[in-house]
């Protein structure tokens, strides 16, 4: 009887060991991984759904990777062909939900330790053929560790036809299913500056502990930056940081992984449809903290009359103060208040303009219009037809606010305004930064409330003095030294026109320079021909000749300033001479994650030949011998982002740090979190904030 039993059970292993082979084929083995071809069942039926997969056995300590391998590596490829009794082909890999790993300064997504990737093959009926099923496998896969092997193996296996049978992998392939991200249950949208958001019942704080996004296009996102996650009841965000790929978010798709508080993951296959995102802190309508941007703003902006950026204009303010001292309040009042409008109003329109294109997907940001030549080269013309003015060689106004009879009262003073927030925007006041950041992050209507908190700020000192006329009392009287005060002041104005024509050289080369210099005759023969029409009116007989003088005046003008503004937009490329200073290397992400992996300290200097603030910063603090000495003597790496033209990977790195504007100082110990310096500095700060100065 045990002989008996003993035979029986040697019968049936031998039955069912061939047919359990079959389900694999030969390994192809290194010291890296052992690759074989596997399938989820023992035999085959043409109609029937057969899964083939890659089986790879990575040695410890190795990877291999997803279908988006993220900053490095490749991703494996398999392709399956039946022969035999059956027909078919099949290469969709039905990928895993991978690991995120990190590897100093990249990121990648991938595989350890023992992963299937399998294929559904489809077999077709071949006629006159019912035996026995081949399927041949191409493979290629690379392997990493501290080095990256490419490896690849050709493999091959039969099954016979028959009634299915789970193989001794098919416990394998049902892992691997369950490995994968399944169809999300919740909406999910993304929008234009990266906010990934799901939304759906179910979601919370309890559930929701962590969250990651992986995009199946490479390129799509900065796999590098950090995910910030927010979740409130039914609503989880994830601020992510646009790549080269990301297209304003359109046609992306990708996996977004859940992990609750017991440390489960769920995998969810999305495919957001893109679409505005108001951040979860701003859904809650705080009202302190909406009260808080406001005083900033305000503050920001009171602050900005002190900028060199509105020196400018300071001067037409202060020849506005000649008809306050002569007791001429209610024209006071009202001059006061056009101004007032004008730089409210151009702070909601800027703000709401710099929103508009966010959310088209351009990468605008505070001073943005700068960027462009044929801007830089317009408000030079204008503001050399503001100082020939000032200099008396054509008369409309004593001011740009009231431009003479030529204009409705006080129109002028509101074109004074509109100039005032013109030239102050590429400055950055303290408070401002966060201030710009908080509104374009905010509902529209928050949005222009804080831009038009910044107005009121930069117009305060001017409604201040006019509503209050006893503070002109330090005032001399009227009367000839105005005129000599108005020439002076053409100085800082002409002085303005030198520093925008070096712009306007950093940013259309000669070209710009030769269109500029076109334009400054033409606006200069402008202003003459309105000179000689002012005197031509005085002559009985000159109407005629003061008519012919204004014609070519308006002809003129209009040629250099729609020459000025147009021209450049067509004919002009980016280019100029780079903007970096001695002892300072160009910015690049990729350079400061090196630099910061290496453990060296970094200065970061985000700044711009169109921030005047920025210029002085340099010229005062971090060009000074205190501060170069203490960075050579400890090592920190001075990096200088130049945003004079467009730049991606600048405007990314302001918006990563919740900034919209320069200037913008960051500073990386060699050990530690990162320094944020104020926008104003000295070479005290910079050396205290940078720990330098011995404390």
């Amino acid at each position: 009887m045990p002989l008996l039993w003993l035979v029986s059970i040697l019968c049936t292993l031998l039955a069912v060991a061939p047919v359990a082979h079959a389900a694999q084929s030969a390994p192809v083995t290194t010291t890296r991984s052992t690759a074989t071809l596997v399938t989820d069942d023992d035999s085959y039926m043409p109609g029937r759904a057969l899964h083939v997969g890659l089986m790879l056995h990575l040695a410890p300590g190795w990877h291999t990777y997803w279908i988006n391998p993220g900053d490095a590596g490749d991703a494996p490829t398999v392709s399956v062909t039946a022969r035999g009794g059956a027909s078919g082909q099949a290469s969709t890999i039905e990928w895993p939900t991978p690991r995120v790993l990190h590897d100093g300064p990249l990121t990648s997504y991938a595989y350890t330790g023992d992963v299937l990737l399998p294929v559904t093959l489809s077999p077709a009926p071949v006629e006159g053929n019912d035996g026995a099923l081949t399927l041949d496998a191409e493979a290629d896969w690379l392997v990493c560790a501290a080095v990256c092997v490419p490896e690849h193996g050709t493999f091959s296996l039969t099954l016979p036809r028959g009634a299915s049978h789970p193989s001794a992998q098919a416990a394998d392939f049902a892992r691997a299913a369950a490995s994968r991200p399944v169809p999300s249950p919740f909406a999910a949208t993304l929008s234009p500056t990266g906010t990934l958001q799901v939304a759906g019942s179910g979601l919370s704080a309890d559930a929701v502990r962590a969250a990651w996004f992986m995009p199946e296009t490479a390129g799509a996102i900065d796999q590098d930056a950090p995910q910030a996650v927010a979740v409130r009841d039914g609503v989880v965000q994830l601020a992510l940081h646009p790549g080269p790929e990301f297209h304003n978010g359109t046609g992306l798709s990708g996996i977004v992984v859940l992990r609750d508080g017991m440390g489960r993951e769920s995998s969810l296959q999305v495919q957001p449809a893109p679409g505005d995102v108001r951040p979860i802190a701003q859904q809650g309508n705080d009202v302190t903290r909406i009260a808080v941007l406001l005083a900033m703003a305000f503050a920001g902006g009171l602050i900005l009359n002190l900028m060199p950026c509105v020196f400018p204009v300071l001067a037409m303010k202060v020849l506005a103060l000649e008809r306050m001292a002569r007791g001429e309040r209610r024209a006071a009042l009202a001059g006061a208040g056009a101004y007032a409008a004008g730089v409210v109003g151009s702070f909601v329109v800027l703000g709401g303009c710099i929103a508009a294109l966010r959310v088209a997907g351009q990468q605008a940001g505070w001073g943005f219009q700068f960027q462009s030549t044929g801007f830089v080269i317009t408000i030079c013309l204008l503001l050399f037809a503001v100082a020939l003015n000032l200099l008396g060689v054509f008369n409309i106004g004593m001011r740009l606010g009231s431009l003479g009879n030529a204009l409705p009262a006080h129109m002028g003073d509101f074109l004074t305004g509109v100039l005032a927030v013109v030239l102050a925007s590429p400055c950055t006041a303290p408070f401002m930064g966060a201030a710009v950041a908080g509104a374009l992050a905010a509902s529209p209507a928050t949005g222009l409330l804080i831009f038009a908190s910044l107005g009121l700020g930069l117009a305060a000192p001017y409604l201040l003095l006019a509503a209050m006329p006893g503070l002109l009392g330090w005032l001399p009287r009227p009367g000839a030294w105005m005129e000599t005060v108005r020439h002076l002041l053409a100085l800082p104005v002409l002085a303005t026109c030198v520093w925008l024509g070096w712009v306007a050289w950093l940013e259309g080369g000669s070209d710009g320079l030769v269109l500029l210099g076109v334009g400054l005759v033409l606006v200069a023969a402008g202003c003459w021909c309105l000179r000689m029409a002012g005197h031509a009116d005085m002559r009985e007989d000159g109407v005629h000749r003061a008519g012919f003088y204004r014609a070519v005046a308006v002809l003129a003008l209009l040629v250099a300033f729609v020459g000025g503004g147009v021209l450049p937009l067509a004919a002009m490329h980016e280019h100029g001479a780079d903007r970096v200073a001695d002892g300072s290397s160009a910015f690049s992400p990729a350079r400061l994650a090196q630099l910061r992996a290496q453990g060296r300290p970094v200065f970061v200097d985000m700044t711009a030949a169109w921030c005047i603030s920025c210029l002085v910063n340099e010229r005062v603090a971090l060009s000074s011998h205190a501060v170069q000495a203490a960075f050579a003597q400890r090592g920190i790496v001075y990096m200088k982002g130049d945003w004079t033209r467009r730049d991606a990977d600048i405007t990314a790195f302001l918006h990563d740090h919740g900034r919209d504007g320069v200037p913008f100082y960051v500073y990386y110990p060699a050990h530690g979190a990162e320094v944020i310096l104020p926008e104003i500095l000295s070479p005290g700060i910079v050396l205290r904030m940078t720990g330098s100065d011995g404390g």
